[in-house]
């Protein structure tokens, strides 16, 4: 039987790997050259999210698999960041982070949480009770927006 894993929280030094996770993770989808080069110079989880933000990592077999954040931007709680190494996609880590994350808001006290969904993500976060509120600008791409997603949390 495979090891499960587990969910613990990011270290400091962690930044520049979990940033690398994250571009496989987003190089997974049908994206050309051009498009993961924007990537590369814009998607990173830096030191200090990992030291401000509620950063969470999933190993399996002491190697790092996925990555999550939740941040509070403005007043509004937000999944920041969910990548799982495309090796391991299916295997129920995203749904694992995920609900480390959602957990972690409801004892924050929030009420929902919002999610800046990939497009070939979108129904992943549907399936997890995610609703469209809307679209961004992606103010990396001209001409692109993408889905904004409320997970309503239960309140008990």
């Amino acid at each position: 039987m495979a090891e499960r894993g587990r969910i613990r929280r990011a270290r400091p030094g962690e930044a520049a790997a979990l940033t690398e996770l994250a571009l496989r993770s987003k190089a997974y989808w049908p994206y050309d050259d051009a498009f993961m080069e924007v990537m590369r110079r814009v998607l990173k989880i830096t030191e200090e999210e990992i030291r401000a933000h509620h950063v969470l990592v999933h190993e399996t077999g002491g190697v790092v698999d996925g990555v999550g954040a939740l941040a509070l931007f403005d007043d509004d709680w937000e999944v920041d960041h969910l990548w799982v190494e495309p090796a391991a996609i299916g295997r129920g880590i995203g749904r694992r982070l995920l609900d480390a994350l959602l957990a972690r808001a409801a004892r924050l006290g929030a009420g929902r949480v919002l999610v800046e969904a990939d497009p070939h993500a979108e129904s992943f976060y549907a399936r997890r009770g995610g609703v469209r509120v809307g679209e961004r600008a992606s103010g990396m791409i001209d001409g692109r927006s993408l889905p904004v997603l409320a997970i309503h949390l239960d309140a008990g």
